[in-house]
């Protein structure tokens, strides 16, 4: 198999010189209510700093109706002081060490949370996800693929859950170390349970990621953000065995979504815990039976032409760095919102504005609470 190279895209960044005073901005602009990472971004682009945009939250929350208040101060210190104690770090979107390849997935978590080693982030990594209630078979094949791939010199990226994702970071470990587990939870919270030890060990000789604020308990809604952050990391995701419904299609489904390589090892038709894997190679993912099968195809992704077929093509209509300058006004698109999703792009058309005046005018909205983003660049009014 050939030596595995970096992904397509990585480029060496100048370095990020950011102060403490801006550093602690963005943490609390992100932690303020109603900022999410299209709106986070937008603010930055609008006015040049999170420091600046804080100032200016009141202001355009009231223009969309609602009396503001950022997040607290003492909040952000104790998070900031969490994270010293336990030596872990922020990874901001616009740092050397943020991931290329993650950077190209809309609404990708402007801030996360790390422990470990960063260089792992720049090896072509292979998400290797899979059922929680695994075969014996299944534990031992994930395993085995992922000390393969390791060995191989990719780095095996999943989600720390039971089953195919643990054997997946243990045969990783196994062979080095070059692992990284994106978790649900702050990044101070083991989860499940019985994997404390093992995320302490990836912590230590692989690397931990989190995009939740250090303390955060998991949430059902946290983990297809964990996913997408999994499929988002790589060129490549490996399901090595999943039920019809099983999570891990999630993530199979946003890989194939962002351009990613797909790929599914078969199973037996008259095992139910099969059935995903086999669904997902009948729709076109890549039949992969070894290491090297991974390994050929992680090694000549381009980024543009992937092999496997597996796509559930979505609108991705971004327009998140077309702000209005500050004396712009905002479109006036209230009345054409309801709570059913519509594009931007239509309110584009509809309004006849320019795509930043109707961006101020959902940003002023989505502050005030009154807006909900969807996938696909879709928005409504929040029930």
């Amino acid at each position: 198999m050939d030596e595995a190279k970096a992904p397509t895209g990585t480029v060496e960044k100048e370095r990020l010189q950011l102060s403490q005073e801006e550093a602690f901005a963005r943490i609390r602009l992100l932690r303020s209510p109603n900022v999410g990472p299209v709106s986070y971004r937008q603010l930055l682009s609008r006015f040049g700093s999170a420091v600046a945009a804080l100032e200016a939250l009141p202001d355009l929350a009231g223009k969309g109706g609602k009396r503001y208040t950022a997040a607290p101060v003492k909040r952000i210190d104790a998070e900031t002081s969490a994270m010293r104690k336990l030596g872990a770090r922020y990874l901001f979107h616009d740092s050397p060490d943020y991931p290329a390849l993650l950077t190209q997935v809309s609404g990708a978590p402007p801030i996360l949370t790390c422990m470990g080693d960063l260089s792992l982030l720049h090896r072509p990594g292979v998400a290797t996800v899979g059922a929680r209630n695994a075969s014996a078979a299944a534990v031992r094949l994930a395993r085995d693929f992922a000390y393969g791939l390791a060995q191989a010199g990719f780095t095996v990226v999943s989600g720390l859950a039971r089953g195919i994702d643990g054997a997946a970071h243990q045969g990783a470990l196994a062979a080095g170390g070059a692992t990284v587990g994106v978790i649900a939870s702050g990044i101070d919270i083991a989860y499940p349970p019985e994997h404390e030890a093992l995320q302490a060990e990836i912590g230590e000789r692989g690397l931990l990621l989190a995009e939740q604020p250090c303390g955060t308990e998991p949430l059902a809604r946290h983990f297809p953000a964990r996913n997408r952050i999994i499929a988002g990391l790589c060129a490549g995701t490996l399901v090595v065995e999943a039920a019809p419904k099983s999570g891990s299609l999630i993530t199979a489904r946003l890989a194939g979504e962002m351009g990613r390589e797909v790929m599914a090892i078969p199973g037996s038709p008259l095992d139910p815990r099969a059935h995903g894997c086999n669904g997902l190679i009948r729709d076109g993912a890549v039949l992969v039976q070894s290491v090297e099968d991974v390994g050929e195809l992680i090694t000549a992704f381009d980024g543009t032409s992937p092999r496997t077929t597996f796509r559930e093509e979505a609108e991705n209509w971004d327009v998140s760095e077309e702000i209005a300058p500050v004396d712009d006004s905002p479109a006036e698109i209230a009345d054409l919102l309801t709570t059913a999703p519509v594009g931007v792009d239509e309110l584009i058309r509809q309004t006849g504005a320019s795509p930043s005046a109707v961006q101020l005018a959902l940003l002023e909205l989505e502050l005030a609470g009154r807006l909900t983003r969807h996938a696909a660049g879709r928005v409504s009014l929040s029930g």
